[in-house]
């Protein structure tokens, strides 16, 4: 029998857009249900008890939560030759999940800084930003992907935050390929790829989320 797999998303997501991503680089068919995080459905409260947040991967009715264990996950259950998300070597694998946790604890809160705020405080956090990028791009070096030559799991933890850089730019007002031209042809590099660039959300889907997002926190 065939395997069950469904994905509990919001479109916009950046985590979400992993798991899109890990499925579409294994070739995994699954159901996709669009969740509302405002009236959140019996069926996500149901699989993700605890912190009650997409994405949830359920296969064969169990759920699997948090967007880099999704990954791993996924991995490990398909883990045919044709595309491993993380390397064989042991040493290598560490190194990859010590860049995703690294983007994991730094990239959002950084993002979420600069959408909503002003003046001064605006200024300190595109610094702070452009500052937890650039060791990134240090990290990227002049290798086409963070693993080498081969997109992977480390990639794939960070581009899903590349298509928020429209908002991020427009509502911080500064460029972002000015201050790191390599990270910025690194993320154009992976959405050459078509497993990551109908994974990703729109951007300006992400743009008139934010302007209502914004609106809803009185910042407009």
């Amino acid at each position: 029998m065939a395997d069950q797999v469904i994905l509990l998303d919001e479109n916009v997501s950046m985590f979400g857009s992993r798991v899109r991503i890990a499925l579409a680089e294994k070739g995994i068919k699954y159901e996709y249900k669009e969740q509302d995080l405002v009236n959140k459905s019996p069926l996500l409260l149901q699989m993700n008890p605890v912190h009650k947040k997409i994405p949830v991967l359920i296969h064969n009715g169990k759920p699997i939560c948090e967007s880099l264990v999704i990954v791993e996950y996924i991995d490990e259950v398909w883990n045919n030759d044709k595309s491993p998300l993380l390397p064989s070597d042991a040493y290598e694998r560490a190194h990859a999940r010590f860049w995703a946790n690294y983007v994991d604890q730094k990239i959002y809160d950084a993002i979420v800084k600069i959408l909503t705020t002003k003046g001064e405080e605006l200024e300190a956090a595109k610094e702070v930003f452009i500052g937890i990028l650039k060791v990134l791009e240090d990290e990227l070096g002049d290798k086409p992907y963070f693993g080498g030559e081969k997109f992977s799991f480390a990639d794939i933890a960070l581009v899903c935050f590349s298509t928020w850089f429209y908002a991020v730019e427009n509502f911080g007002d500064f460029s972002i390929e000015s201050r790191l031209p390599k990270l910025v042809s690194w993320a154009k590099r992976c959405m050459q790829k078509e497993t990551v660039s109908k994974s990703l959300s729109d951007e300006k889907a992400v743009y008139d989320f934010v302007v209502t997002y914004r609106k809803e926190l009185g910042i407009e």
